[in-house]
């Protein structure tokens, strides 16, 4: 929860090409004092913990953010989703033709959001994800 002098985060995931919660995903939330975005002006990334997402697509219990925290990261490991859905598809579908090529099953294997906070603000950050893109935006 946020207060006058901290934000506060808090994220789903949607699997687009499903059209429901992505469900196990690894979160890892980390922040960074310091306004400057450019390589070693803006302080050290200081990794706070995490979680993975429920059934919801929900990754509840996001730490706090520490007083003075200008930047966040939240960072998605999202290749063992996709190699489990993969699977999946693959099982589901044994005589369908072969992928559309033979690169890798994940083309994103993790996604990394970046974003600035100011104190006293919440920021909801849903990610919009499918095999082969994805959408972040901030919610409400």
């Amino acid at each position: 929860m946020s207060t006058s002098t901290t934000a506060s985060v808090s994220t789903h995931i949607l699997d687009t090409s499903l059209g429901r919660p992505a469900e196990g995903v690894a979160v890892q939330l980390s922040a960074r004092q310091g306004r400057s975005a450019h390589y070693g002006q803006g302080g050290v990334w200081q990794a706070l913990g995490g979680g993975a997402t429920d059934t919801d697509g929900r990754c509840k219990g996001l730490p706090a953010l520490p007083e003075g925290t200008t930047h966040v990261r939240l960072d998605f490991a999202v290749e063992p989703y996709f190699e489990k859905f993969t699977k999946k598809q693959a099982d589901a579908q044994q005589d369908a033709p072969a992928n559309r090529d033979s690169g890798p099953a994940v083309f994103f294997p993790e996604v990394a959001i970046t974003f600035a906070v100011v104190p006293g603000e919440h920021y909801h950050v849903p990610l919009l994800l499918n095999p082969f893109g994805y959408s972040v935006y901030r919610g409400s």
